[in-house]
């Protein structure tokens, strides 16, 4: 917002979140970086690496005929063999043409009172695979809501608004946004704003939340868009990672093999006529 005066400074670790569309068709990206010209060593170097482990192997576990239920297992080992935490809360999810994240779903860390679905990833789906990863606990707290500036449409919720602030904002948002993420500072009505407080009274809008960690903990966060192929898994957004200095790695040799296998599924030799005789096409 154009009042936000943070300024960033040498050894922050800095999260980025972006996405995009093309007539409603979503590619979603985000990188964690660390305001350094050296390598990242320590917790840093911790936190992101375990980060970028956690999705490669979802990237692997997220294919075609794959089961949902055999994610969140293999991540919440990889966090632990690096001393951290996958965050509560953190979802890998199904998109759909305007719409960011489908009912299907994969909870990166089911609390004690879920699971994940049995549900098979299908050929042609599109998946964003988000992971973020703490330091601490993974139990990150609202600490003032008036921070939030990042807002999306809930979707199927209608109200009939009372305040004419709380109309025009609406408006706005359907013109520009739709189902899309939103940030405030993209609304030009400055009066309309006062109509968020109506609008998330009466569900219309859900409300991306500033979320704290403990003081000292350190948040990494790796996210990209994933394709099902009848030939497996295409990721088709990614960013180059730093270079980490982590003296942590993986021991679990069934992780091991997860993150060795190939994200594309090996092709089917054709068959021959003729022993030596390659078939005519």
């Amino acid at each position: 917002m154009p009042d936000n005066t943070l300024e960033f400074k040498e050894g922050d670790l800095v999260k980025i979140d972006m996405g995009c569309h093309i007539d409603g068709f979503i590619a979603q990206s985000g990188h964690t970086i660390v305001i350094s010209s050296e390598p990242i060593k320590g917790r840093a170097a911790d936190v992101v690496q375990c980060a970028a482990t956690c999705f490669e192997a979802a990237a692997r576990l997220i294919k075609p005929g794959k089961s949902l239920a055999e994610v969140s297992g293999p991540l919440n080992t990889i966090a632990e063999a690096y001393g951290c935490n996958l965050v509560e809360g953190v979802f890998s999810h199904k998109m759909r043409r305007f719409l960011m994240d489908d009912n299907k779903v994969v909870i990166n860390k089911p609390a004690p009172d879920q699971r994940n679905d049995d549900d098979e990833v299908e050929e042609g789906e599109v998946w964003s695979i988000d992971i973020v990863v703490s330091t601490g606990e993974g139990k990150p707290k609202l600490l003032d809501d008036r921070e939030t500036t990042v807002y999306k449409r809930a979707v199927g919720e209608q109200y009939q608004l009372k305040m004419k602030a709380s109309r025009e904002l609406l408006s706005e948002i359907n013109r520009k946004a739709g189902y899309m993420q939103f940030s405030l500072r993209s609304i030009e009505n400055e009066k309309a704003k006062y109509g968020i407080v109506e609008c998330l009274n009466h569900n219309l809008l859900v409300a991306y939340p500033v979320m704290y960690e403990k003081q000292g903990d350190l948040v990494a966060q790796l996210k990209g868009t994933i394709l099902m192929t009848p030939n497996g898994s295409d990721r088709i957004t990614t960013a180059p990672l730093q270079k980490v200095e982590s003296d942590k790695e993986v021991g679990d040799e069934s992780i091991k093999e997860i993150l060795a296998t190939s994200l594309k599924n090996k092709k089917k030799k054709k068959k021959s006529g003729k022993e030596g005789t390659p078939m005519a096409d």
